[in-house]
């Protein structure tokens, strides 16, 4: 019988085992290079709307109208308004609102069905609004508002300070000025959606989150001078919108004014 040559017979198994895991790990550092490579070319824009490669005054003005023709939103977070910290959390339809408001001193519950605006609120808040029809006649008349929804006359300082929270329009043109000059900063996130930043004034004059995702609208605001933060969602969400049944709602213009 010939001697079989040496070298000829089949490797030990660990020798096998090892060319393997080299073979291997030199197939994961080539594709990792690839990969990193890749990342470092790939466009930050890929698979958004495009706002994001728009000048920043183009952005601002896509997300205003875009803001300006949906529906409906929903809005939450703080506002300084005239010295005073307001707590919000509203949802608007062009044609009503409802949702809460929340100040230092009290909170209550705002609604507006078309033309009728409804505040639901403690009869502490109703003592201490002085002017209105409730402050005019004391503790006696807070005690009937106090946990009904009263419907508030267009003529009362209360309507006066409060109705704008309720309006879609008014409230989003008031809200999302932003001041200075504007640019584009980073690509951020809200939510789990993808956003293109802007800031106005190096940042002193706010900054507006505008989403990256199908239509672009704000998603942050942060106003200038640290007047608050809102954020807005459910943009073109149904809003249920109804008058408060008869029985929890006091029409203070007719009965409680008149009241000793």
């Amino acid at each position: 019988m010939s001697a079989i040559p040496r070298g000829a017979g089949p490797r030990p198994l660990a020798t096998s085992r090892r060319t393997g895991r080299a073979a291997l790990k030199g197939a994961a550092c080539v594709g990792l290079v690839a990969a990193l490579a890749g990342c470092g070319g790939q466009d930050p824009d890929a698979g958004t709307n495009g706002v994001g490669k728009l000048p920043a005054a183009k952005i601002e003005a896509k997300a205003r109208a875009a803001a300006e023709h949906a529906e409906t939103v929903h809005l939450s977070g703080n506002i300084v308004s005239q010295g005073r910290t307001y707590k919000l959390d509203m949802s608007l339809a062009k044609d009503g609102a409802k949702g809460e408001l929340t100040t230092k001193a009290a909170a209550f519950q705002l609604l507006r069905v078309g033309d009728a605006l409804y505040l639901k609120a403690d009869a502490a808040f109703w003592a201490g609004e002085k002017g209105g029809a409730a402050g005019g006649n004391g503790g006696a008349a807070a005690q009937k508002l106090g946990g009904k929804y009263v419907k508030v006359p267009a003529t009362d300082p209360v309507h006066k300070r409060f109705s704008g929270f309720t309006d879609k329009d008014t409230l989003l043109a008031g809200l999302l000025g932003l001041h200075g000059k504007l640019a584009t900063g980073d690509r951020s996130d809200i939510d789990g959606t993808r956003t293109v930043r802007l800031t106005a004034g190096a940042g002193a004059g706010g900054t507006l989150d505008v989403s990256l995702e199908g239509t672009p609208y704000p998603l942050r605001l942060q106003r200038a001078g640290g007047a608050g933060v809102v954020r807005f969602a459910e943009w073109g969400r149904s809003v249920d919108l109804r008058a408060p049944s008869k029985d929890q709602v006091v029409d203070y213009g007719s009965r409680i004014s008149s009241s000793g």
